[in-house]
């Protein structure tokens, strides 16, 4: 059994209003699906463990639990669609086949940076998922450093508010800026700022990186300023150093772009630094997460959920039908780890020190 399809006749074209950030947005899709944007070298750490087989579990496969809560939501997988894009088109059609899977298995969803449609609310729409998804833990987005560029309260609730949204991420990215031939480089402050938000934004904050890692004492420095969750993005997955570089027309940028294309933190990393600096706060873990069996291992090392962005841009560019597939796929490939190493649900698994670190 598949959702229900939504036909491609009724993804119109938003307004043509010749933005520069709607013309970026377009730019990252067809990179992120025409070119080799991953790390070159760095992984994401998580080869450097593997799981202790159990030859005889003593379980009923039929009877693994998968289910897991995040932000007091009850989710029926530890996943999440992460945060990729909106504004055009086919982002458009990429978010709405997201959001009806995402509502078929009750997993968790983040849309790409809503910037674009603060900017032109004409594009509000290519965005707007809470129709195709009512039940589901959807996360709104911006970027972090907007707030030292005239963004306020007022721009962070129109997000949450038009998205129907359980919860705000900010994105921090000050490599991908640097890259950016018109990125948005001042950072300074932007710590103070977002304690305030978190003061007075009525939803919860989630700081994420967007692939190159939150570190133990930036996790210590955002949860003291009262971010809720956090993402850690780790390295090697998708390079956003590579992506701004590839479309970059200025030499410069471009040399950035390829200098910097392995820059980061690994994921695994980031996970095991996180954790150990706080036992209780809400962890996601992202950056180059490709399949289920890495999924469970990001899970044993401490993580509460696991998002993948590429294996959902990939098949969502393809179809529906591919997406369903894929968090199919995945949930059979964590469930054969619970299975095969004796575990029945996902807190037995963290509590159940089956994941170990290879050694030389």
């Amino acid at each position: 059994m598949s959702p229900q399809k939504t036909p491609l006749s009724e993804i119109s074209d938003p307004p043509d209003t010749n933005d520069q950030t709607q013309s970026r947005k377009a730019d990252h899709l067809r990179i992120c699906l025409d070119e080799d944007v991953q790390f070159r070298q760095q992984t994401n750490g998580l080869d450097r463990y593997r799981f202790t087989h159990c030859c005889l579990p003593e379980l009923n496969r039929n009877e693994i639990d998968l289910t897991t809560s995040f932000l007091g939501k009850k989710l029926e997988a530890p996943l999440l669609i992460s945060s990729m894009t909106g504004g055009t088109a086919q982002a458009k059609m990429i978010n709405y086949r997201l959001a009806e899977v995402a509502q078929y298995f009750q997993i968790a969803m983040g849309v790409g940076s809503q910037r674009v449609a603060v900017e032109n609310p004409q594009v509000a729409d290519t965005f707007a998922v809470r129709s195709l998804a009512p039940d589901i833990l959807l996360f709104a987005n911006l970027g972090a450093v907007q707030l030292n560029y005239n963004y306020g309260l007022e721009q962070c609730q129109r997000v949450v508010d038009t998205l129907e949204a359980n919860a705000l991420i900010l994105h921090l990215n000050p490599l991908q800026e640097c890259i950016q031939t018109e990125g948005d480089t001042n950072f300074h402050g932007l710590l103070d700022k977002i304690e305030t938000l978190c003061k007075i934004l009525p939803v919860p904050v989630i700081a994420k990186e967007v692939g190159n890692g939150i570190s133990a004492k930036m996790a210590t420095r955002l949860l003291e300023a009262g971010i809720t969750a956090i993402d850690v993005a780790g390295a090697g997955g998708t390079s956003w150093a590579k992506i701004e570089g590839e479309r970059a027309t200025d030499p410069r940028q471009r040399r950035l772009g390829e200098t910097f294309a392995d820059w980061g933190l690994p994921t695994a990393d980031c996970i095991v630094g996180v954790r150990k600096i706080s036992a209780n706060i809400p962890l996601i873990a992202s950056g180059g997460l490709r399949n289920g069996l890495e999924v469970a291992k990001a899970i044993a090392l401490g993580a509460d959920l696991a998002g993948l962005a590429w294996p959902f841009l990939q098949a969502a560019a393809e179809s529906e039908n591919a997406v369903y597939t894929l968090v199919d796929i995945l949930k059979a490939e964590i469930s054969t780890v619970l299975f095969c190493t004796g575990n029945r649900t996902l807190t037995e698994l963290k509590q159940s020190g089956v994941l170990e670190q290879i050694r030389g």
